[in-house]
This record gives C-alpha cells, structure tokens and sequence, in this order.
C-alpha cells in the first residue's frame, strides 16, 4: 500500500512538474499588430491562453478611417504554439472574422458599403523575453466574403506584434 500511495505521488508530482515546464506562453497578451497588407493598418491585439496546453485564443482589432475608405474588422483565431529553444516560438492558427466597409467616395454607379465575413489562417514566430515582452512575426492570409465588389477575394497580410504579457 504504502508503495502504491508512494508511486501515485511520484507519477502525480511528475505530470505537474512537466506542465509547468511545458507552459511556454503566458496566460494573456495584448498590444498592437502592426501590418498593412489588407489596408488596415495597425490592429489592438488580445491574446489568451486556453487549457493546460499550448494554445490560445487570438482576437485582433483593426480600423481604417480616412477620406476614401471607413472599416473595422474583428478576426478571432485558434492558435497551436510551439517551442524552438529557449524564448523561440512557432504556431499555427485559424478562424474567422467578421467587419463593415464604408466608401465615402460615393458615387451613383458604384455604391459598395456593407458587412463582410472572412475566414483566415495564421503562420508565425515569435519571441518571449525574459521580461513581460513579446514580438512576432506573422503572416495571415484572408478570404472574404460580402455582397459588394472590392472584398470578395483573397488579401494576404504579414505583421510585426508587439505585446505586453501578463
């Protein structure tokens, strides 16, 4: 009995003791997502981790306010991280986003204002520093799909984050 107790205790302390070593990333994240490649520019980024593994939930929050052209778009993705060495990462992800479109270049032949969905992927490397900072680099292609000409297709964007970890 008593090496049964012992055994369970040894195999108990070495499961908790392996994931907290494993946990890579840090429960919650957020800063900016600077890119440009889909015309919206910086986004606010919130990053959360979700289960004892290393995966998490990404929400980017992006706008585009200027003479031509009003949008704002929310993207959510699944993201799958992994270690390189040390502070390097790497990770996947998915999802979908949903935003609304502007012309503010209204003209009675071409009125192209409405909402839109997307779907996306997610590819990058990052790095966790040894104090509460982390950048990556990222590349996120997007399809889209709306009832108005100019978002039905694919815009590819890549991105330096830069976020705050807490």
């Amino acid at each position: 009995m008593k090496k049964l107790v012992l055994l369970a205790a040894f195999t108990f302390g070495a499961v908790f003791f392996s994931q907290t070593n494993a946990q890579t990333i840090s429960e919650n994240a957020i800063g900016l997502r600077i890119g440009g490649g889909n015309s919206y520019g910086a986004e606010v980024s919130y990053q959360r981790a979700i289960g004892g593994d290393n995966n998490r939930l990404e929400l980017d929050l992006g706008w585009r306010n200027d003479s031509n052209y009003d949008a704002i778009k929310l993207v959510g993705l699944y993201q799958w991280v992994w270690n390189i060495e040390g502070g390097f990462n790497w990770y996947v992800g998915a999802g979908a986003g949903l935003g609304s479109y502007d012309d503010n270049r209204r003209n009675d032949i071409d009125y192209n204002d409405g909402l839109f969905a997307l779907i996306a992927g997610d590819i990058g490397i990052e790095y966790n520093f040894d104090f509460p900072l982390l950048l990556s680099l990222d590349f996120r292609p997007e399809i889209g799909f709306s009832d108005y000409r100019d978002h039905d297709d694919f815009s590819p964007d890549i991105a330096l984050g830069i976020r705050y970890q807490f």
